[in-house]
């Protein structure tokens, strides 16, 4: 049965913020616990009232997509640190016993139904389109799940968000998924197919990144031997996902796109425990969109 789940962290009697909605794309890239970058730079946008009409989440940028959805602010971030203490969150005793190195049962239920609630009904009244981004590991292709119902449709995300090696693949309508960024991991390209002339690009790597190729194709082989284009698309991820970068750089020297990235490399790991560097980098995000803020606003208001 769907529950209702009132907002937390609103305070009563505040008044709503003015929104404006912007005819763009809202394309967010994964990056593990560096997505606390981005949860900094959604949380500046939900104190300024902006919104999009179409929104693209990958692996952690998925995450962090929810709660903008659901103009939560702060929520991203607290989902990302409050829990690292727990040994039922993200760990070796979750990997060993569930086969997930993020516990399922709490990230995805848990916390959002109990321990951090959700508000289900905010995401329903969002007036734009929610994309998860995941990869069929049978064909090896990206597929872009739109989001209409977080709380039934909470796998998409899931989905998105399942890292290879340490996540079980996970099953949607009869075909199974992994972690979009092995196939699309910042679908802009997506997003102007879908027609959107403007787009804001949320990347978690820092200026001047170079992808190198992956360390892990022996295990990638091995693991996933009966889905062989799981390890095609990670063989060849570094050169699409440069490709993309070199895409992305003309889309923003022609003012087709806007981008909002580290400026310096951080030293947050993917699976990172330490609470000072991940609430240092989220402030990093928070701070870069706002120094951009007038500038992306100028953007998306020119004709």
């Amino acid at each position: 049965m769907r529950r209702t789940r009132q907002r937390p962290g609103r305070l009563r009697g505040e008044r709503r913020r003015e929104i404006r909605m912007y005819q763009a794309g809202l394309v967010l890239e994964g990056g593990g616990m560096k997505g606390v970058y981005t949860a900094g730079v959604l949380d500046l946008f939900l104190d300024k009232g902006v919104v999009f009409t179409s929104v693209y989440g990958v692996s952690a940028g998925a995450c962090s997509m929810c709660s903008f959805l659901s103009g939560q602010r702060g929520r991203a971030y607290h989902v990302n640190v409050d829990y690292l203490d727990s040994p039922n969150y993200c760990g070796v005793k979750s990997l060993l016993t569930t086969g997930d190195l993020f516990n399922v049962k709490m990230c995805y239920h848990q916390i959002p139904e109990s321990l951090n609630p959700y508000d289900y009904e905010a995401f329903d009244k969002y007036p734009g389109k929610a994309f998860s981004v995941v990869t069929n590991i049978e064909t090896g292709q990206p597929e872009y799940l739109q989001v209409h119902d977080m709380f039934r449709e909470i796998d998409k995300i899931r989905a998105s968000a399942s890292l290879p090696l340490v996540s079980r693949n996970v099953k949607i309508d009869g075909k199974y998924y992994l972690d979009g960024g092995i196939s699309d991991a910042i679908p802009i390209q997506k997003s102007i197919q879908d027609g959107n002339q403007k787009n804001i690009v949320v990347l978690t790597k820092e200026e001047g990144f170079i992808r190198r190729p992956s360390s892990q194709l022996g295990l990638i082989r091995l693991r996933y031997w009966n889905y062989p284009m799981v390890y095609e698309r990670m063989r060849e991820r570094h050169a699409r996902y440069n490709a993309t970068i070199h895409f992305l750089e003309r889309q923003q020297e022609e003012g087709r796109a806007f981008v909002i990235r580290p400026k310096h490399k951080s030293d947050v790991g993917r699976i990172e425990k330490d609470k000072k560097k991940l609430a240092a980098l989220y402030e990093e995000g928070y701070r870069d969109a706002a120094d951009c803020y007038e500038e992306m606003k100028e953007y998306l208001e020119r004709p």
